[in-house]
Formats: C-alpha cells, structure tokens, sequence
C-alpha cells in the first residue's frame, strides 16, 4: 500500500544519494551535470508537494508519518523521522528554495560537479533536519550543512572567500558545541536511562536551574544560526562573499534551522525555562531590527546591505518566540517562510546584477533603470515585499508579532510600549535603506563604465525563477491562511502552557 512506503526517507535520503552519481557524469559538459541537479531538485520537491497533499492531515495537531529504526541500541540512537505543520511548512521552503537556487546557480561553470554535489548533500541535511524526531539525528543534520557550505564559500566565494568561510566554520562549530552539551545533557540525564527520541524527552522534567542551563546552551546555538545579536557578525561577511546561489540557501533556509530549533526544543521541552528567557528573546529581537537597519543603511556594498537587512528582518522571528501567544509564534513562523522567500530573492537578484556590471558598490552603479528595465521592475517589487509593503507576505507577519506581543497578558504596559516604539524605529529605517538602494542603483546618473547600453537584461531563466518566488509572496499577503492553516493547530498545542495564569 502507499501509506506503507517510507516517504520522509526516501526525500532525505534521495538527493545525497542521487548525488553519488555526479562523479560518473562528464567534467566538460557542464550543462549535463546542471540538467541533471535540476532535474534531481524537481524529483525531490515533487514527492514533497505529493506528501503534503495526499498523506498530511492539517487538522492533526499529532507527528504523521513516523518512521522509527534503531541504529545504535545501547544508546537508543534511532532513525525517526516525523512530521507536524511546523516542519511540513519548512520541508516546503526548502524544497522550493533548494530548487531555485539549482536554477539560480546556472553561471557557475568551474567544477560543476562537486558544486553541485554540496548543494544536494545540503538538501538531504535540511530535510533530515526539520524532518528529525530523535534528538542526535537533529544534531546530526545540523551539523551536515557545515562542511558543504565551508566549502562553497572556499571554493566559489569573493577576494575575501577564505576568511569569511573560516569565520562561518568557527562561530557555527563553536555553537554546535553547545547544541552537543545540552542535548547529551537532556538525554543522559535523572534515572529513566538514556533517550534521544523528542517523544520521550517531552515528558521529562528537570530541575529549574538544569533545565535553564539546558535551554542556554541550546539558545547560544541557536543565536549562532538564526543569527541573534551579539552573534551575528559572520553573516554579513558570508553573504558578502558567498556565490549567490548559496547566499539563497543562506537566507532562505539555513536561518530558519535557528528558529525552527528555538520552537521544536527549547518552547516545546524545555516549557518552564522559556517564559524566564521569552522577555530577554522580545528585547533583543527588538534592539536587532533597529540597530540592523541602521548597519544596512550605512552599507555600501549591495551584499551586505541585503545581509544586514536579513539579520533585521529575523528579529521579528526571534519577537514572535518570545511573545509566548499563538498570534506571535504564527507571526514568527510565518515571518520564517516569507524571510526566506524574500530575501532569497534579493540575493539573486543582487547576483545576476553583479553578473553584469561585475560590481557590488553601489556607489559604482547608478542610471541602470533604462538599460536593465526588467532588473529594476523585479528588484522594486522584491524590495516593496521586503518592507512589508500591503498585500505581501511580510506585513502579515510581522502584523501577527506585535499583535502577539499586544496580546500577551504577563508583559507589563511599559515593556509592550518599548517593544513598539523601537520596533516601529526599525521598521521606518526599513524603507529608507531600500529605497536609498534603488535609487543609487537604478536612478540618477551613470557614474561608471559598468553603466551602458550593451548591458543584457534579465533572461527567460531569472524572469521565471523571479516570478516562481513572487507568486507565493503575494498569496500569502492576500490570503495568509494559505499557510497559516499547516501549522496553526501545532502552535496551539505549543503556547497552552504559555497561556495559563502564572
């Protein structure tokens, strides 16, 4: 029967396996190892697009799909995979993102096959991530997305590739660290014997101060990875070095693996620690996107003023977790899925406009509009999306974060008002340093050579991959419930105990 076929791993497995085959196919023929990656992406979303469809049951608040097979039995180590509306909304990302960028990475033609075989190695790792039910296969794929990405900013990365891959390995390294601990820690610990499977560690309790101490050292790996300030400063020199294909991958996805963890671990296991740490997560989230806009205006290379704009962007993530009401953790979930939309999309599109004028200045471009119409119509409307313009995704969501925050009874007047007034700082600063971008890319003068007629607009392949990723921007601005209805019975169940009366 087909509800007996191992769906979850067959799409985490499927794409690093597929990849094995890259070393078989010819080194000239770039084209055919491109088709041939592509065609592996779509493979992979389709059966993805079929589970959620055929075998996803949205009113379900329960895991579906559980595979469960034992690996190592003296530690209880197991391969169990499962799914609720929280991983099934980012399953979807991924596959939709991993698929764009494949597109996306068409320019590349030096070693095409290893290229591309990191970039599936990554996909099974993200599956496998948001897909994971035993806590040691969580750090597993967490730990899988580091080498394919040292190496894709190693190998096909900017003039400064080396140090910024170098600053990647040590902060997300370093953070894993303490992943490590503080899962050892949950699973070793009291008398029950060890156990990894989240199930199981669900209904395990702790001592106040152990499972503070926990739910610190999984927050530091998550700050890491989300990026929350003081940890954030490797993101902007990743992105600005990485090839854009993988800043996609970056934005769209690696980032969520950060929120994802803060929900799935520490608001769900470690439910007494959190209410402590939810305020210190608001203030932080909040003093980020302000201080994040006034980096990004200050920017002059178009990369990172993107980056800087992602970091801003993922406080209203990091607001929404900590509202500790289901408004905001929808807010912050659906902020997630419209961050990695948004800002995949700005990073390729600030990509294929370095493939033309070979500059990420911006004060070495200017006047491009009329030589490049189509850039610049695609680069305006992303640009309006990722200010949360009306009608897009991104209002919605950050909507729902400061109505989760205005709803949440334990904040105290003052403390909500703060948040407000900050918050609203941030996101006025918004469309001043996007605005001011386009306008010294695509308006005034033509202050250089890169600037000229002969310039090539936008082809079939970056229209149609830009459209792909708008479509879903606009539908869930206009009808939010597209996507809020996946996992809005999983975020019930998560916020109940948030919700009662200290």
């Amino acid at each position: 029967m087909m509800s007996n076929i191992p769906w979850l791993t067959i799409i985490v497995l499927f794409p690093i396996l597929a990849s094995l085959l890259l070393p078989t196919l010819p080194s000239k023929g770039s084209k055919i190892v491109k088709w041939y990656t592509l065609g592996i992406c779509i493979l992979e979303f389709l059966p993805i697009i079929y589970i959620f469809y055929r075998h996803f049951n949205i009113q379900d608040e329960s895991v579906q799909l559980i595979e469960n097979y034992s690996l190592v039995n003296f530690i209880n180590f197991h391969w169990s995979l499962g799914i609720d509306g929280l991983s099934m909304g980012l399953i979807l990302l991924t596959g939709f993102i991993t698929t764009s960028a494949t597109l996306a990475a068409w320019p590349v033609t030096r070693n095409t096959r290893l290229f591309y075989f990191l970039m599936l190695v990554m996909y099974s790792g993200q599956i496998g991530l948001f897909a994971s039910r035993d806590i040691s296969l969580f750090f597993l794929m967490w730990e899988l997305e580091l080498i394919p990405i040292y190496l894709l900013i190693c190998m096909w990365g900017g003039k400064r590739r080396l140090y910024s891959a170098t600053k990647f390995i040590l902060y997300t390294a370093g953070g894993s660290i303490f992943l490590l601990v503080g899962a050892l820690t949950m699973s070793f610990y009291g008398t029950e014997g060890p156990s990894f499977d989240i199930r199981d560690l669900t209904s395990r309790s702790y001592p106040i101060s152990i499972e503070i101490l926990i739910y610190l050292g999984f927050l530091i790996a998550y700050a890491v990875k989300l990026p929350i300030l003081p940890f954030h400063t490797w993101l902007p020199d990743t992105h600005g070095e990485a090839h854009y294909s993988t800043c996609m991958l970056l934005a769209g996805i690696l980032l969520k693996m950060g929120g994802y963890g803060l929900i799935r671990i520490n608001m769900e296991l470690l439910s007494h620690a959190h209410p402590t740490f939810a305020p210190w997560l608001v203030l932080f989230g909040t003093v980020q996107i302000a201080y994040a806009s006034l980096i990004s205006l200050s920017q002059r290379n178009l990369k990172r003023r993107v980056a800087y704009s992602s970091i801003s962007h993922m406080g209203f993530v990091i607001i929404g977790i900590g509202s500790l009401t289901d408004t905001g953790l929808n807010g912050a979930i659906l902020q997630m899925i419209s961050h990695g939309l948004i800002g995949a999309a700005l990073f390729f599109l600030a990509g294929t406009l370095y493939d033309r004028t070979r500059t990420l200045s911006i004060n070495r471009l200017g006047g491009i509009a009329t030589t490049m119409p189509r850039i610049f119509t695609m680069f305006s409307v992303f640009a309006m999306a990722s200010l949360a313009l009306p009608g897009m995704s991104g209002f919605v969501s950050e909507l729902l974060v400061f109505l989760g925050i205005v709803n949440n009874q334990h904040y105290s007047l003052i403390f909500k008002v703060s948040v407000m007034v900050v918050g609203a700082l941030g996101i006025i600063l918004t469309p001043v340093y996007l605005l001011s971008m386009l306008r010294r890319i695509f308006y005034g003068y033509k202050i250089s050579n890169h600037s000229n007629p002969s310039l090539i607009d936008s082809g079939p392949r970056e229209i149609s991959t830009s459209i792909c990723i708008l479509l879903p921007i606009l539908g869930m601005g206009l009808y939010p419930n597209m996507v809020l209805l996946i996992w809005e019975n999983e975020i019930v169940s998560i916020t109940i105990p948030y919700s009662l009366p200290k």
